[in-house]
This record gives C-alpha cells, structure tokens and sequence, in this order.
C-alpha cells in the first residue's frame, strides 16, 4: 500500500499521465504509445482493477480518499492527492466524479484467438466515435455477446470517453484488431466458421426480424452516417435490416447494435428463431 501524497505544483512530472486529457488526438497517438488509459470514477476504477489491468498511478480529490480505501490498500501504484481547482488545471476538464487512475493496457489476443470459443460476435468497421464505441461495448456485455472486432481505424475502445459510456463494460467483453480490412472478414471471421450479417438500410436486405442466426454469428456495423463500406458488404453472408415506420432510414449504430444484438440472441423476441 503507498500512502496518499498530497500535489500543488500542475506541472508535478509525476502528473503526467494525466494531462490535457480533452485534447482527444494527443491522448489518442499518446495513450497507446505509451501503453496507459484512463479510468474515472469509483466503479470504473474498480472494474478495471477486477478485469486485471494493473495500475500506474491514482488521482484524488481528498473527499475520495476515505471511498477508495479499499483500492488503494490493494495496490502499490502511487496515490496523487490534489485539490478540484488543481486537477482541473492538469486534465482541462472539471473532474466531477473526482477519481482517475491511469491503468496499464494489456496486449490484445489475436483475432483468431478471439474467435475460437466465441459463438456470437460484433464486428464493426470504422466506427470512430467513442460514444458510440463505449455503447456497443455496453449493449454486448449486457446482451450476451461474446467478443468485439475492430477494422484498423475504429475508435479505442479504451479512451476515457469510451471507458466512461460503457461504464466500465469494455472490460468486460474481449476484443481484438483486424489487420487487414476487408480481407480478414473472409480469412479470419469467414474462415472460422462464422456467419457474417451485415446490417444496412438497403432496400434489397433481408427483414432482420425473419432472419434465422446460425450457431456462429458475427455482426458487421458500419460507422454513422456512411455506414458500410460496399467492399465490407460484399464480403457478408447475408444482408439484414431493421423494419422502420414514420420513413425513418437508419438508427444511430449504437442504437442498431442493441436491437440487433437482442434480436440474434437465442432468447431474442421477434426473430425467426
């Protein structure tokens, strides 16, 4: 256990993990370089801890020592005490739930790794917002997804935008990075056996509520707005949407996700199943 120290200089060097946090493509190229990520807030914090990501250091108001006891007598990183007038100083944001911890990242399995005892994955291409990252990784935990695919340039999962929306939930479901896009959904996801459905507005996709999910099912999403590339399309097994009213085209992908996820489930209400 290291005892709480208490900071007042913003230029501390031992308070470097955890500046300019709201300059999103510095934290973006650093936090990886570097191999740290953010958690805030008690229960994240203390998720990442349980999902076995070791911790760097801990940023605390002092009203939040007493409620992290427990973490900080479980672990020998460094304590960081500071005032909310200096931690704002430091990140560039009001740090409303008072607590960050910089947490080592661990090495990603391999894809096909991944994939060996999965039966139901998602598998999303160019998705680059982290609000919607985080809310997939929310909807997969809590819809008994087995994994998570990434394309080469969808958003980190573990940025603390992404850590913050999914409260904690992308350390719950196992994700890994294609390496070549769209090659590997034939080489990897097809190849291990996996039905991929594709999600699109298109007028010619199948009914998703008719569609029938096999024993091993991967989900392909497209980013907002432009959605899936036609190269990705065209490497589907099938091509689904979901039934709309009121000439609504399409849902925010976050919003897809869930229904998706919930529909494919093997007690998903309303498919063919």
């Amino acid at each position: 256990m290291a005892e709480p120290v208490a900071l007042d200089d913003p230029d501390d060097p031992r308070l470097a993990d955890y500046t300019s946090l709201t300059d999103v493509e510095l934290r973006r190229r650093r936090e990886p370089a570097e191999g740290l990520f953010i958690a805030e807030g008690e229960k994240v914090i203390r998720r990442a801890g349980a999902a076995g990501y070791g911790m760097r250091s801990m940023l605390l108001s002092a009203k939040w020592v007493d409620a992290m006891s427990e973490v900080i007598a479980a672990t020998d990183a460094p304590v960081y005490v500071v005032a909310p007038e200096l931690a704002e100083r430091v990140t560039g944001y009001h740090v409303h739930r008072g607590a960050l911890a910089s947490m080592a990242r661990l090495p990603l399995p391999e894809p096909a790794e991944l994939l060996a005892g999965a039966r139901r994955v998602a598998v999303l291409e160019a998705v680059n917002d982290h609000t919607n990252i985080g809310a997939i990784f929310r909807s997969a935990a809590a819809l008994g997804m087995d994994a998570v695919l990434l394309s080469p340039d969808c958003a980190d999962p573990l940025y603390r935008r992404s850590v913050k929306v999914s409260m904690g939930a992308v350390f719950s479901i196992p994700y890994a990075r294609l390496s070549s896009w769209p090659a590997d959904l034939h080489t990897v996801v097809r190849a291990a056996g996996f039905h991929l459905l594709a999600l699109t507005p298109a007028p010619d996709a199948v009914d998703l509520t008719t569609f029938r999910p096999p024993p091993r099912l991967a989900l392909l999403l497209g980013a907002e707005g432009s959605g899936l590339t036609p190269r990705a399309q065209a490497a589907a097994t099938t091509r689904a949407c979901i039934p709309m009213s009121h000439a609504i085209d399409s849902l925010n992908v976050g919003a897809a996700a869930a229904i998706a996820f919930y529909a494919t489930s093997p007690s998903g209400a309303g498919t063919g199943s």
